[in-house]
């Protein structure tokens, strides 16, 4: 009797500790949840005021002195608040449009970034209390408006915050990627087959296999510095541009991309490579007819997660000049460029308040970016896997 009492006190004992357990991994995943919901809420709600920009109604006087001081166009109670962006393009408008000269033009122009503070409610954040009164009642009378902000997503960086956009990163960071992809995917891949499928078990082969796990381990920051001393110092490829960038994320991804591709051909059993042997294949045969179609699924997600790792890297980037001011989109893979990571990093180190929504608006593009690239792999891998 009293052996079966002290089986049920145990058994109740686990039965708690059971609970308990559960208990425990429901908190954390609560406080996950809690957690990731808080972020987003919060950079949500930094970054929408950044796609809305405050424009102004004002009069545009083309006269002879245009050409040489561009503030002469507006009167002087409309200088502080009209974008300095935009009266610096008045004389080559006027040069390549003689004919506006001494014509006055009702228009609507680009605010600038104090008006635009101002009228989501920052206040102090540059506008002058004189002008409140006037700004108000434009307000009023409805010369002042706020409108969506294509300009974030047509234009480049600016030391204006009103004209400061992501075009020009967002060009960069495709470069980038596209020449990232270009060369780590085939040389991970094939470093990847040749190791777990042909290259003899010697102490060569384990030595690299060793170092390729210690290299995906290692601060992305050294890959800046190898990528510095070996494509820019000694190749002579140019510093700052997309190309320097994604040869030294390659060299970061490779490693990645090596153990990720071994680990989905290690999940195909022997018994189809004994099955294609058995019917005379030869071992090339076997890999490529048999073992790649099915290893795919899982070569390809590790690959492109490889790649969104690598798309929000910023320190080995920094290493290579990629915090250069770069207010157009590059033309080719030799121009000087700057990536996303660095660019939001550029903004927010700025003590301007229109460029902390810009910050946020940068990384909630570049989560969109980052979520997309997975939920693609997500995608592929269910429409490509096989079963055998």
């Amino acid at each position: 009797m009293s052996h079966s009492m002290e089986y049920n006190k145990r058994l109740r004992r686990r039965h708690r500790a059971d609970r308990r357990f559960k208990y425990y991994g429901m908190a954390a995943i609560a406080f996950a949840l809690a957690f990731l919901a808080f972020f987003f809420v919060d950079i949500i709600g930094k970054a929408m005021p950044a796609f809305k920009q405050a424009y102004i109604q004002v009069d545009i006087n083309y006269n002879d002195q245009v050409k040489d001081n561009y503030n002469r166009a507006i009167t002087r109670n409309y200088r502080y608040l009209v974008s300095r962006s935009f009266l610096r393009t008045l004389p080559q408008k006027l040069v390549e449009n003689p004919e506006l000269l001494g014509t006055t033009e009702h228009t609507w122009v680009l605010a600038s970034y104090r008006v635009d503070q101002y009228l989501k409610g920052h206040d102090g954040n540059g506008l002058k209390s004189k002008y409140r009164p006037h700004v108000d009642q434009m307000i009023a009378d409805g010369k002042i408006e706020l409108r969506f902000n294509t300009l974030f997503f047509t234009h480049g960086d600016s030391k204006m915050a009103e004209t400061a956009g992501v075009l020009a990163a967002a060009v960069g960071s495709i470069l980038v990627l596209l020449i990232t992809m270009a060369v780590a995917v085939p040389i991970g891949v094939m470093t990847a087959i040749y190791l777990e499928e042909f290259a003899p078990d010697n102490r060569l082969t384990q030595a690299l296999e060793v170092n390729i796990n210690n290299l995906a381990a290692i601060p992305s920051i050294l890959y800046g510095l190898l990528g510095l001393a070996i494509f820019i110092n000694i190749v002579g490829v140019p510093r700052s541009s997309a190309l320097a960038g994604g040869l030294t994320l390659a060299l970061m991804t490779l490693p990645v991309i090596i153990i990720t591709t071994r680990a989905a051909l290690r999940s195909i059993p022997d018994s189809i490579r004994d099955a294609a042997y058995g019917l005379g294949a030869s071992n090339l045969q076997t890999v490529w007819h048999h073992v790649l179609p099915l290893a795919f699924p899982g070569i390809l997600t590790g690959s492109i997660i490889g790649l969104a790792q690598a798309m929000g890297e910023t320190a080995p980037l920094l290493i290579v000049g990629m915090m250069a001011y770069i207010p157009e989109a590059p033309g080719s893979i030799f121009d000087a460029t700057t990536v996303l990571p660095a660019q939001i990093y550029t903004w927010s180190s700025e003590s301007i308040r229109a460029f902390e929504e810009r910050t946020a608006a940068g990384i909630l593009v570049l989560l969109t970016v980052l979520l997309s690239l997975n939920a693609v792999a997500v995608w592929l891998r269910n429409r490509t896997q096989k079963t055998w």
